[in-house]
C-alpha cells in the first residue's frame, strides 16, 4: 500500500517526469485533477483505475474530505494510489495535506515533483523571472487565501522590485492591481497567460493602470497566470503590443496635425 503524489507540469504532456510517467504505469489507482492534463493517463495500466476528483472555483465536484477517503480506503486495500495534480503537487496545492492524512494510519506516501506554471509559463513566453540587472528574485503568490481573500503578502509584495507570479488571482484582479498601483508601480508591465503550454494558451499584456480592463475586454479566465514584472518587457507579445500602441499614437497626432 502506498500514496504517489505526482506532479503533472502546467498542461503541455509532454512537461512531465520520467519518473512521473513510470510511476503511473505501476498504479493501481489514479486520482486525477482538472488541470492535469488527460493524455497522462494514456501512461496508466490497462487495468488501473481512474478516478476524476477535479476541481474549479465554485465547481467543487468532489470535496477534499472524500479525496482522502478514497485514498485512504483504496490504500489500506493494499493498493497502490497516485495522486495526479497539475504543475508541482505542493505549490499551492493540497498535496502535503493528503500525505499527512494517510500517513497517520501508517501508509508509505512519495512525492514526485512536477514543472511548475509559475516558472514555466513566463520563460516559454520569454519572461524569464530572474534577469541579472532586472529581477534578482522572484516571489510566487497565491492569488486567494481558503477564505478568498488576498493574501496578507500582496501587500509585501506591491512594494518589492522582484518579478512578481500570482497563481488563481484572475478573479481579485482588480484589487490585485489597485494594491500595486497604491505602491507606484502603475506603469509596471504586466502579462497574463490563460492554459499556458496547451493549445488553447492564450496571452495578454499592458501595465498595471490598464491590465485589468484588458482581462475584462479579452474574457481571460482562470487557469491563468499573472506576472508583473520589469522582466515581461522582454516578452515578444509585450514588445509588439507596445510598438503597435505607439505606432497607434503616432498616426493619431500626424492625423491632427494634417
Amino acid at each position: 500500500m502506498k500514496l504517489s503524489l505526482i506532479g503533472a507540469g502546467p498542461g503541455d504532456p509532454d512537461l512531465i517526469t520520467l519518473k512521473a510517467i513510470k510511476t503511473l504505469a505501476v498504479a493501481d489507482v489514479i486520482l486525477y485533477d482538472a488541470l492535469a492534463n488527460p493524455c497522462l493517463l494514456s501512461y496508466a495500466s490497462k487495468e488501473a483505475e481512474l478516478i476524476y476528483v477535479g476541481k474549479r472555483l465554485g465547481q467543487h465536484s468532489v470535496s477534499q474530505d472524500e479525496i482522502n477517503r478514497i485514498i485512504l480506503q483504496n490504500t489500506l486495500s493494499g493498493k497502490h494510489v497516485a495522486r495526479l495534480k497539475g504543475g508541482d503537487p505542493v505549490i499551492f496545492g493540497r498535496g502535503f495535506e493528503e500525505m499527512d492524512y494517510v500517513r497517520a494510519y501508517g501508509i508509505e506516501t512519495e512525492i514526485i515533483p512536477g514543472i511548475s506554471s509559475s516558472v514555466a509559463v513566463p520563460s516559454l513566453k520569454g519572461i524569464p523571472v530572474t534577469k541579472r540587472g532586472m529581477a534578482e528574485s522572484f516571489w510566487v503568490i497565491t492569488g486567494h487565501t481558503k477564505d478568498r481573500e488576498l493574501p496578507k503578502d500582496m501587500e509585501l509584495a506591491a512594494k518589492s522590485s522582484a518579478t512578481i507570479v500570482i497563481l488563481m488571482g484572475i478573479s481579485k484582479i482588480d484589487e490585485i492591481m489597485t494594491i500595486f498601483s497604491a505602491n507606484g508601480k502603475e506603469a509596471t508591465p504586466v502579462a497574463i497567460i490563460q492554459n499556458g503550454t496547451t493549445p488553447e494558451e492564450k496571452t495578454i499584456t499592458g501595465e498595471v493602470f490598464n491590465i485589468a480592463e484588458k482581462v475584462k475586454a479579452n474574457n481571460i479566465k482562470s487557469p491563468a497566470i499573472i506576472v508583473i514584472g520589469e522582466t515581461v518587457r522582454l516578452c515578444p507579445d509585450y514588445i509588439n503590443s507596445y510598438l503597435a500602441t505607439n505606432h497607434l499614437v503616432e498616426n493619431e497626432k500626424q492625423a491632427k496635425h494634417g
